[in-house]
């Protein structure tokens, strides 16, 4: 049995520290994200070729999750003289998305992050952050799955379970906290949509949220991993 892992609040409010979108920068988004994430992708491909393998990333602690680690160095990309402008729809620039890297070693391939989901765990883990250091404990609600616990939205002072819009779908995805007080956005509703949509060969104990990085411009960020059993996914604790 795998126990989830997951350090998630630090790398929330290292990303989103002073992150805001200002409506007069938000007009840089009319050029539509596929083209600015393949004109990304394109500079990534011949960095690599130009650097003999190496791919133009930023360096993240060993422990970064996954999906959030291999950031795009846009100022690499610029020196290179393979991209002009940071795109506009770029968290450096003032848009919504983080560019990151996928199969790194492999296959580096461009994706996005929507940090409008970042924002919304932000504002939550403060609040359960006052809460936990007001009442010495975590408002934990009932238990999901091993480590992955409801929340007692109600002492919170919020009027419904928290959700966040899911970036593949037009579902809301719960968010629900780990063993450490840390927020986590629960992709079971995708998950389960792309593996009927898509064909795949996961089989239990492998991380079957690639099926989501594969076949859409964007990374389940902020999850745990999950598997697959009897077709259905659960979370890799639980199998």
């Amino acid at each position: 049995m795998r126990v989830i892992h997951i350090v998630m609040a630090p790398l929330v409010l290292m990303l989103l520290t002073g992150c805001l979108y200002p409506e007069s920068r938000l007009s840089k988004n009319q050029i539509s994200n596929q083209a600015q994430l393949e004109n990304v992708q394109e500079a990534v491909s011949k960095y690599k070729e130009q650097e003999q393998g190496l791919i133009p990333i930023q360096t993240k602690p060993q422990d970064t999750p996954i999906f959030q680690k291999y950031l795009v160095d846009f100022q690499k990309l610029k020196e290179n003289n393979l991209i002009s402008d940071i795109p506009g729809n770029a968290f450096q620039n003032g848009g919504v998305y983080q560019y990151v890297i996928v199969y790194p070693e492999d296959n580096p391939t461009v994706k996005l992050i929507d940090l409008r989901l970042a924002d919304q765990l932000r504002s939550l883990q403060f609040k359960i952050q006052r809460y936990q250091a007001k009442n010495k404990y975590v408002p934990y609600g009932s238990k999901v799955a091993k480590g992955v616990f409801e929340i007692k939205y109600e002492q919170l002072g919020l009027e419904a379970r928290p959700t966040v819009n899911s970036p593949y779908s037009d579902k809301l995805l719960p968010i629900y906290l780990n063993g450490k007080g840390e927020l986590l956005i629960d992709y079971r509703k995708d998950l389960y949509d792309f593996l009927q949509k898509y064909e795949h060969n996961f089989q239990t104990g492998e991380d079957i949220r690639y099926i989501l990085v594969n076949n859409s411009p964007f990374v389940p960020a902020y999850s745990p991993p999950y598997t697959i059993e009897n077709g259905e996914p659960v979370f890799m604790s639980e199998s």
